[in-house]
Order: C-alpha cells, then structure tokens, then sequence
C-alpha cells in the first residue's frame, strides 16, 4: 500500500476548503466548468465527514462587481460571471453546506482579481485563529482557483490535503489539469479520495 492510498484521519486541526461552488461554473453557468457538477456528491461526502467530527468548513466564492476587471469588456479573459448577488453567484443548490460554514468572498474590488481563496480576504488569519494545521481543498476549477488556493495555503504554512476525486478543470489549453494537479503535488499538496477517509 503506497502513501497515496492509505487511510487519513480527521484531526481537530483540520479544516475543509470548499472551493468556488458557485452557478456560473457549474453546467448551464456563464463561465461553467466541463462536468464541475460532478465534484458536488463527493464533496458533499467531506462535508458530512467534518460535520459529524465537529470541524471547520469554509466555502470560498468569486463576488465581483458587475464591471470587474476579468471580464472580457474590461479586457480580461472571461465572460460576466459570479456578480455578487445575482444566482450565478450563489452556491450550488445540491451543495449541503453547514450554516456555520465560513462565507469567504473574494475578487471584490473591480480593479483586482483573486483565483485564490487567500488573496484579499482574511482567510489565513481565520485559519491561524482556529488552530488549524491542515487544510482539505477541493471545488472548482482545478486549474486556476484550486490551484492558487492550494498554492497560498502552502505558502503560509499549510499541509494540504488536495481532494483529487471533488475537483475539475477549465482546461483552456490541453493538459492544463494535468499540469496544475502536478504542480500541488510538487509543492507538496497530497492527493486524497474520499474512501481513504478514516471512519
């Protein structure tokens, strides 16, 4: 049995780190991740798992203003997605958040984006404040929110647990989500599936 494989045990300084589970990414969505909505059963799996342990969850979301500066008429790369207070930035319907979840909003300003859960908001200091020594990622997209969360949170001292079965990528060039995924992995990120989750 290789590390990869065995079991891992929540412990009282772990944390899950629900990652842009919002409408616009999901099929049907303005900006929608091919299959993202796959990732919901699983991560709905990790969320039960730190309900039932009494953990921390927290649940990143892109809030922008309407004019944001990563939409295409403001010459960024994307279509309007994720405008705060409009469904597309709501959380999936199918998405069993805890109502204790940590809300952490992100991209507010127009004139800067944030792929990571980290940039801009308080996120690492709620993490320090509850002690937490290990965080779980999982969410959307693999190759641009997941990474530079998992990134952060290994650059401020982090052990990340990436969830490799509740994760799905943009691809906008081939083999981006093969590229990203080794890139975590190289800064340390351990690939995770839900059956290794100790009972």
């Amino acid at each position: 049995m290789t590390n990869a494989s065995l079991p891992v045990s929540l412990r009282p300084s772990d944390a899950l780190i629900v990652v842009d589970l919002q409408n616009d990414f999901l099929p049907g969505g303005s900006l929608a991740v091919p299959s993202g909505d796959e990732v919901i059963p699983k991560l709905n799996r990790y969320i039960r798992a730190f309900v039932e342990r009494d953990l921390p969850i927290y649940a990143t979301r892109d809030w922008h203003p309407p004019n944001h500066c990563s939409f295409k008429a403001q010459g960024g790369p994307w279509p309007p997605h994720c405008i705060a207070g409009t469904p597309g930035a709501n959380f999936a319907d199918t998405l069993a958040l805890p109502r204790d979840a940590t809300i952490i909003s992100k991209a507010q300003s127009r004139q800067a984006d944030a792929y990571s859960g980290f940039q801009g908001t308080d996120l690492g200091d709620r993490l320090r404040r509850a002690g937490i020594a290990r965080v779980f990622v999982g969410g959307l997209a693999t190759d641009y929110c997941v990474l530079n969360t998992v990134k952060d949170a290994r650059t401020q001292g982090f052990d990340v647990m990436l969830l490799v079965d509740a994760i799905r990528a943009v691809n906008v060039n081939p083999g981006d989500a093969e590229a990203a995924e080794a890139e975590m992995r190289q800064r340390g990120a351990r690939p995770l599936r839900i059956e290794q989750v100790a009972p």
